[in-house]
């Protein structure tokens, strides 16, 4: 990834966090017949040894015919927008000014395996249920729907593992703009429509340089 320093989000608990708040994951892959991707919804799994990424595909996918690890990368995005450049200060000032996107991302570097076991399965829908219920009124369980319903669900599909390598971070979050022009795009970016997770991606980013 093109990731210029003033870009770079160096900070790991960042980085990790925005998996956690955006797991739904693009995974690339370079196959027999080129590049192929697939959108999953992860869990971030850590222990004292190293990191993975757990999903799981269905049993239709040709993903799920794999039989060797395969090199992998899995992009996490998290909030993103465009950015007017009638937003900016020094439009006034002089005019030279040009539109940009803002946003965050998470790449993931690892070895995929898949995995055909039942349990194996099972467990990783069971967690990420929890992450994804969790703080909800009535949050669901998997233990909710009948276990011979479940059964069947499970047996239709096959686990996903990523050996996480490496991780990178990006917030490309107005950080080469004068101040005055920071100012201005924060409190435009506070009326624009659907602007509230951009805001705050901005904010805190200048804010923790």
């Amino acid at each position: 990834m093109f990731k210029p320093e003033i870009f770079s989000d160096n900070d790991p608990d960042s980085v990790r966090a925005r998996i956690k708040a955006f797991p739904l994951g693009t995974l690339v892959l370079q196959g027999d017949s080129g590049l192929d991707a697939n959108h999953l919804p992860f869990v971030l799994q850590a222990d004292a040894h190293d990191e993975r990424l757990l999903a799981h595909i269905p049993r239709a996918n040709p993903l799920s015919q794999l039989t060797d690890p395969l090199p992998a990368l899995v992009i996490f995005h998290g909030p993103q927008g465009y950015i007017s450049p009638s937003w900016y200060a020094s439009k006034a000032e002089h005019g030279k000014v040009v539109p940009t996107w803002n946003y965050a991302v998470t790449h993931v570097h690892g070895t995929l395996r898949v995995i055909d076991d039942p349990h194996w399965v099972k467990q990783q829908i069971e967690h990420l249920t929890e992450q994804q219920e969790q703080g909800r009124d009535t949050p669901w369980a998997v233990d909710d729907a009948p276990a011979d319903y479940i059964d069947r669900m499970v047996g239709a599909l096959v686990g996903i593992e990523i050996l996480i390598h490496r991780l990178e971070g990006k917030n490309k979050a107005s950080q080469n703009q004068p101040p005055a022009n920071q100012a201005s795009l924060l409190s435009a970016l506070e009326t624009e429509p659907g602007g509230e997770a951009l805001h705050a991606l901005i904010r805190a980013t200048l804010d923790n340089p």
